[in-house]
């Protein structure tokens, strides 16, 4: 597997040289409009980014948090199906390409990878990013309306990001199948909140009624043990933010924790978490509280103590959406 840790710095840098003497002016209006935006509801009859200020802004306010999201989420996935590493990718409503960073930092090696995006100047500033990764020099942007009309090549893995938020449920339900016609694996990554846990959830069941099996973050493909409007699944990476992204942002820490909700399906075999801590630990003297999603379709809490010994070990380790118990054994 490839170094996230490299990836992120190079996808920074390469922010910060193609950033580099933009108004901070404009830049700051394009995120505020776009922050509107995306924590409101989006019309479907236009893309959001409209111009070269509006993508520029888009990259350096959510690309560093799309790609840690992803890779999050795709390493959740290729330890459910090891050994395997897709042999082509398409990224649909891609955008300026964050998936497709975190594909080449989850699995090493090219492949043909299609990136398709409605906004032509996100379709051009991705192109641009992606000459500073050798794995996607020659990925393929093509413009594309991401609807009812959606048709996909066959392919290994199709990525789905930030998108099903800005479609009709309509629209959402015919990419999904798209997808699910066309690939031998889906992710499909949303934001932490309640509405994207609950657009991860319709993708999810549609996905199982295709046929597909669930990788992570369930340890089963049954339906969700969360009783719907009572909580929501979602996780949290961790983005470290440079200089150019606290001053996008506003910001003053040296990062921030990205909430997400995700699936990955596959028709691949593979090994699900035998649970998955769906909680932030508690870490209290001498104990730590879990709680656990778990293969018997049921969400519970479990307490490791300082007797379980090495166990106990791994606990104080463990972190929000880890499998659990870490080596697949009997907790």
């Amino acid at each position: 597997m490839n170094d996230p840790t490299s990836a992120a710095a190079v996808l920074r840098a390469a922010l910060a040289e193609l950033l580099d003497g933009l108004p901070a002016r404009e830049t700051a209006a394009a995120v505020d409009r776009l922050i509107a935006h995306y924590r409101g509801d989006t019309p479907t009859h236009a893309p959001i980014l409209r111009d070269r200020a509006d993508v520029a802004a888009y990259a350096a306010y959510r690309m560093p948090a799309t790609f840690e999201a992803v890779r999050s989420a795709l390493a959740a996935f290729a330890a459910a199906v090891p050994g395997w590493s897709p042999a082509g990718h398409t990224d649909v409503g891609g955008g300026t390409g964050a998936a497709t960073w975190a594909v080449t930092a989850t699995w090493p090696g090219g492949r043909p990878v299609t990136v398709l995006d409605w906004a032509e100047p996100a379709i051009a500033l991705g192109r641009e990013l992606a000459a500073a990764r050798p794995a996607l020099a020659d990925a393929r942007w093509r413009r594309a309306r991401i609807g009812a009309d959606l048709t996909l090549d066959d392919t290994d893995l199709v990525t789905v990001s930030y998108v099903l938020n800005e479609l009709t449920q309509a629209d959402r339900a015919a990419l999904v199948d798209a997808a699910a016609r066309a690939a031998r694996s889906v992710v499909i990554v949303e934001a932490g909140t309640p509405a994207g846990y609950a657009r991860v959830i319709e993708a999810r069941d549609r996905l199982i009624r295709a046929g597909f099996r669930i990788a992570a973050p369930c340890p089963h493909s049954a339906a969700c043990p969360i009783a719907p409007g009572t909580d929501w699944c979602h996780f949290a990476a961790r983005v470290g933010r440079s200089s150019l992204h606290r001053q996008v942002k506003g910001g003053s820490l040296a990062y921030e924790d990205e909430k997400f909700s995700y699936v990955a399906a596959t028709r691949l075999p593979a090994a699900p978490a035998a649970a998955r801590v769906v909680r932030r630990p508690q870490i209290r003297k001498g104990q730590v509280l879990l709680d656990l999603c778990e293969s018997g379709e049921r969400l519970d809490r479990t307490t490791v103590t300082k007797r379980h010994g090495d166990l106990y070990k791994a606990a104080r380790d463990a972190a929000w959406g880890d499998a659990w118990p870490p080596d697949g054994s009997a907790s």
